[in-house]
């Protein structure tokens, strides 16, 4: 009979196993590994050696509070001849000896977390297994090294934020290997809610990556929860810090881990979705942020947002809106409850917008179901349908309160945006969520989610045509001007009043003070005519009315006397914050001591007050920010500069993200690509 193997001691081979699952960036001082791929430790037997067929082993591994074989977050297995990676295995790889090389194989399926591995009731290995992008039994499995260097191993990116006309990048630092942010990933699933009901039923679904980005799609806020953000959208963050703060996702968690899991302040929807990204990564889901310029948010299910404007073409606030853009992100996986078809890209959006279950969360539902029109789907296919196909209608609310219809030509989901594979540019993917505008397909999908309201208002052609035209400078502190352009299509004189105006605007289409408007009476127009009239803005008159997303509603109403009719054109401006200059000074080489040279121009007409310039970035700032400020002034056309130094712990293309802060500029991002030498 086999005599059970008594361990002594064991190493675990972090180094290389470590290096071997793509988790070596988190450090090697403890094993973390992912499913469905072996992993080998080194055993020494307390007395002889390991004999095959004479020695026993016993392998036990077991994740959560309340590990259970029937919830399959138990699970025991002896000795094999070789492993079998479709399911949890051991096999000794070493020939008899002093030292025993045991390759263990977790199931391609099996719980991600923490886990216990116990040997013959003597020897106890912890571990931490993660998903597996690598491995093809996995849920998570995508077939393309580079689309994995990016979307699981990148630990810095960009994000588009701006307007669908001029999308601006923002660089962020998703931070996913530094240090103990894993450990607070981990601890963010067992804050939820479900886990905190249930554990042993959390743990055991936690197998599958619809169940854990469903979970990190409410827990990323904190509407319903001990989430990670407390979203704000309205007036000052003085209790907090701005979300044009942040500079990338490790502060956020490392402050909600130490602050006993309180929200932090405050996030807005490039802030939530990139926590989101850090956290998936981190776990090994494939993950990515878009951004959907011109985003509706249908709070009533209909696919329809209905704006009611006042006579001068301002906007009355409501709940149903159109985002300037807005942010969610996209995980890979497979998706065995639907049809077939549907794996790949899944939307899932962590900014609190409306309830699904009874909790403010948003996804996974496939990017296809979405193009196809497949409304039926779960999770919250219609109101991800809206965001980007919701039709757009426009009242006007008269002083008499009768109400009239308003031609518009607004048109929601416009360049649905990502960051392209292996580089900094943006990656247009428009075409993953709808056909083309007008197309064949296009109709198909509209008669399939019951939506064609839409078909007949893209139909409508008005004889009187209203567009607005800007010119290619418009950077914050100057004076420019914007023009709308009236054109006449029929054949008959026009005599118009035309309504010109513009005011400060929140991303997510919140209306702020006036920056300049202009009402003429007596617009004549011959058949066929067409007519440029310019608005002059005044730094001297927008620049106190600026929010910190810098941008202008522009938006011209034409009441043509003749037929009483009404034709409405809007459209968002984001004026350009000047560039910041990042200099490296020595030699980028592995823990050795840099410096960057930061240069900022002062654009405005005014001097900058508290001038502060800080940096971070993954394996070049110890995880966390570092910060310099200026002690003087900074006068209209100066430089703002300082020297940052900082030490880079990792060899490899890296990206310093750098952030301008002072009482009249707030919140410039820049960021410098470093390649750092072993």
């Amino acid at each position: 009979m086999a005599q059970a193997l008594d361990i002594d001691r064991w190493n675990l081979e972090c180094e290389f196993n470590n290096s071997d699952h793509r988790t070596e960036l988190n450090g090697t001082d403890r094993l973390i590994v992912r499913r469905g791929q072996p992993f080998t430790i080194s055993l020494y037997p307390r007395s002889g050696s390991y004999q095959p067929g004479s020695s026993s082993l016993q392998c036990t591994a077991e994740t959560g509070p309340q590990p259970s074989e029937q919830h399959g977050t138990r699970v025991s297995f002896g000795l094999s001849a070789n492993i079998d990676t479709s399911h949890w295995s051991a096999a000794v790889v070493s020939p008899p000896g002093d030292m025993v090389a045991l390759s263990v194989c977790s199931a391609p399926d099996a719980p991600i977390g923490r886990y216990t591995l116990t040997l013959n009731q003597s020897g106890r290995i912890e571990f931490i297994l993660l998903f597996n992008p690598w491995c093809p039994a996995d849920a998570v499995y995508m077939n393309n090294q580079q689309s994995l260097g990016e979307y699981v191993l990148s630990q810095d990116g960009i994000i588009f934020r701006g307007s669908y006309k001029h999308p601006i990048s923002t660089p962020w630092n998703f931070g996913q290997f530094e240090s103990d942010i894993l450990d607070v990933c981990l601890r963010i699933l067992d804050m939820n809610p479900k886990y905190l009901q249930n554990p042993s039923k959390d743990c055991a679904k936690r197998r599958n990556p619809i169940y854990v980005s469903r979970v990190l799609s409410a827990m990323v806020n904190c509407n319903d929860d001990n989430g990670v953000l407390l979203g704000k959208w309205t007036d000052g963050y003085e209790d907090g810090v701005s979300p044009m703060f942040w500079k990338g996702s490790v502060e956020i968690l490392r402050n909600w881990d130490t602050q006993a899991c309180q929200p932090v302040r405050y996030g807005q929807c490039w802030v939530f979705a990139a926590v989101a990204c850090s956290v998936s990564r981190a776990l090994g889901i494939p993950c990515r942020v878009v951004t959907n310029y011109l985003s509706a948010h249908d709070t009533n299910g209909n696919l329809l947002i209905e704006r009611y404007i006042d006579e001068n073409g301002d906007l009355i606030q409501s709940r149903e809106m159109i985002w300037n853009y807005h942010c969610w992100v996209e995980s890979w996986m497979t998706r065995p409850d639907l049809k077939p078809d549907y794996h790949g890209w899944q939307a899932s959006d962590p900014t609190p917008q409306e309830k699904s279950d009874g909790v403010y969360c948003c996804g996974p539902i496939p990017v296809r179901a979405i193009k196809e029109g497949e409304l039926t789907f779960k999770y919250d296919a219609p109101f991800v349908f809206a965001e980007v196909n919701a039709d757009v209608v426009t009242f006007m609310k008269k002083k008499d309160g009768s109400t009239s219809d308003v031609v518009t030509s607004a048109v929601v989901g416009q360049k649905i945006s990502t960051k392209r594979v292996g580089s900094d540019a943006r990656e247009d993917i428009t075409y993953l969520y709808k056909y083309p505008e007008g197309s064949d397909e296009e109709r198909e999908v509209f008669k399939k989610a019951n939506h064609e309201n839409k078909l007949l208002h893209q139909q409508q052609n008005q004889g009187l045509h209203l567009t607005i035209k800007v010119t290619s400078e418009m950077r914050k502190g100057c004076d420019f001007d914007v023009f709308v352009v009236v054109t006449n299509n029929t054949q008959s004189e026009k005599k118009c009043r035309l309504v010109f105006g513009s005011c400060a605007l929140s991303y997510n289409g919140f209306l702020g003070g006036n920056c300049g408007f202009k009402d003429l009476l007596n617009v004549e127009l011959s058949p066929g005519a067409e007519r440029r009239i310019p608005l002059r803005l005044n730094y001297s008159k927008y620049g106190d009315q600026l929010t910190e997303d810098n941008l202008i509603r522009l938006a011209a109403l034409l009441f043509d006397y003749s037929t009483g009719g009404t034709t409405l054109a809007v459209r968002n401006i984001v004026l350009e914050n000047p560039e910041i200059k990042v200099r490296i000074l020595g030699e980028p080489k592995e823990n050795r001591k840099l410096a960057a040279e930061i240069t900022l121009q002062n654009p405005l007409p005014e001097p900058l007050e508290n001038c502060c310039f800080s940096i971070e970035g993954a394996n070049l700032t110890g995880g966390r920010a570092v910060t310099e400020r200026l002690a003087s002034s900074v006068g209209p056309g100066q430089d703002a500069k300082v020297k940052i130094y900082f030490t880079p712990t990792q060899s490899g293309l890296r990206k310093l993200v750098v952030d301008f802060d002072s009482n009249k500029l707030c919140h410039v991002k820049g960021y410098r690509n470093v390649i750092i030498g072993k």
